[in-house]
């Protein structure tokens, strides 16, 4: 991985950090359906206009149904979920419940597509999961807007986790980009009504608006553009490593624009949480693999079996 890499990986967790500050800013304003079908839209007129310039917009024929999937799971109903949340939780706890995605991808993946979870793996589903739950505890034990928050959360990166492995699945032989670009305008095509019926009555002011549209522009399409570029260049194994970034930029930005605190709960939460997704995603067994397998270089006369790679 280059300088350029870990610079670019860093952008991405602070800007994803950021997309909850901006759906804590606009979501209680717009609703959160007007709120994402603004947020899709601005990203599908992006994305569309750089795979046009690709001339990629061929590798969108024939997959409208497994694009509009994807789209529904991966963008539509959990951009909903996570804004309804932000309007009752703060942008940091939000933050922390998103890094949980992969510990439901590991599940699903494991459930539905047979990936093998080594031991390494069960102890970061249940490690992550137990932040979750060490995050989540008070507010689940007293009902009330905040606990219905945290269920949309979770149920939101529910719906990445079987979006990443449908998208792995069903679009395996769709380029990245042109996978997001045809997610994104089937979601602005399933949310336009929900958003015309939802849309609210009083016009939000000049801070919602400029927020929901740095959503779509910098959160979604420019973020999506760039991921995109360093799954091409270090794999997704590697890239998904922003995930663990965005709970400190999330906390982060909260409190410097929101004046949101950070309490030591959450701090404790977040870091248990990404001790738990690092090992289900098999980001922390590489790390310890590879470095094994240099040592092995170094001194060939240490035995030993080389540890099996992870699954992205």
């Amino acid at each position: 991985m280059t300088n350029r890499d870990r610079i670019e990986l860093l952008l991405l967790g602070i800007v994803w950090g950021a997309s909850f500050l901006f759906m804590r800013v606009a979501a209680p304003e717009f609703g959160a359906v007007a709120l994402v079908e603004v947020r899709v839209a601005v990203a599908a007129l992006f994305l569309a206009g750089v795979l046009a310039w690709r001339g990629g917009f061929a590798e969108l024929r024939g997959a409208a149904a497994p694009m509009t999937v994807v789209g529904v799971l991966g963008s539509a109903l959990p951009f909903v979920l996570f804004a309804y949340a932000t309007i009752h939780i703060t942008a940091g706890t939000a933050a922390v419940l998103n890094a949980s995605a992969p510990l439901f991808a590991a599940v699903v993946a494991y459930l539905w597509l047979k990936d093998r979870l080594t031991m390494a793996r069960v102890a970061g589903l249940a490690i992550g999961f137990a932040g979750v739950l060490l995050l989540a505890w008070d507010k689940i034990a007293v009902s009330g807007p905040a606990a219905w928050a945290i269920a949309a959360g979770l149920v939101a990166s529910l719906s990445y986790g079987v979006s990443v492995n449908y998208m792995k699945r069903r679009l395996g032989h769709v380029s990245p980009l042109a996978a997001a670009a045809g997610s994104q305008i089937a979601a602005t095509l399933v949310l336009l009504p929900l958003a015309a019926a939802y849309w609210p009555q009083v016009t939000p002011s000049l801070l919602s608006w400029l927020s929901v549209i740095a959503l779509g522009v910098i959160c979604t399409g420019a973020a999506y553009a760039v991921y995109f570029r360093l799954i091409g260049r270090i794999g997704p194994a590697k890239a998904i490593t922003v995930t663990y970034l965005m709970p400190v930029f999330g906390m982060l930005w909260g409190l410097i624009f929101l004046h949101e605190p950070i309490t030591t709960g959450m701090a404790v939460a977040c870091a248990v949480t990404l001790v738990g997704t690092a090992l289900a995603s098999g980001n922390l067994g590489a790390n310890r693999s590879r470095s094994g397998a240099k040592r092995r270089t170094l001194t060939p006369v240490e035995g030993g079996q080389r540890p099996a790679g992870e699954t992205s």
